[in-house]
């Protein structure tokens, strides 16, 4: 796993947790303005997801990290990402990517009694690329 320092949120809450996971995948862009994006290629994503809360389950944790894995992992791992029906109606760029992926635990995180908040999600695309995705902010 690549060892790496995430930029950070500054928050209130008592606890933060971090996970560290990395899924290859391929995918396109088709659009001629995306260059040799637009051609099937892959990457290893690398992805951090910070989530933080005030309140642990009984179990002890703020959220089990299997179970963020399995969200994310499981899903996207060894596919075409361009097939899966979240990236139906836009092409599956890193930002969007990183979107879905903080969409897809926060729909997880509303279910869970504690109530923890997904504060972001860092995906790296390649060693030079990456994007940050803290949610929809209003001024």
């Amino acid at each position: 796993m690549l060892q790496q320092i995430y930029p950070s949120v500054a928050h209130t809450y008592a606890y933060e947790l971090n996970k560290d996971m990395q899924f290859a995948a391929a995918h396109y862009i088709p659009f001629d303005e995306a260059g040799m994006c637009q051609n099937v290629h892959g990457h290893t994503y690398f992805v951090n997801i910070t989530i933080a809360g005030n309140a642990l389950n009984p179990l002890g944790f703020l959220v089990n990290f299997q179970d963020i894995k399995q969200l994310v992992h499981k899903q996207y791992d060894h596919t075409l990402l361009n097939e899966h029906p979240h990236f139906k109606n836009q092409p599956p760029s890193t930002e969007v990517v990183a979107k879905t992926i903080f969409e897809i635990i926060e729909s997880h995180l509303t279910t869970l009694e504690n109530q923890p908040k997904i504060l972001q999600v860092f995906v790296r695309e390649t060693p030079t690329s990456y994007v940050l995705y803290r949610g929809e902010r209003h001024v």
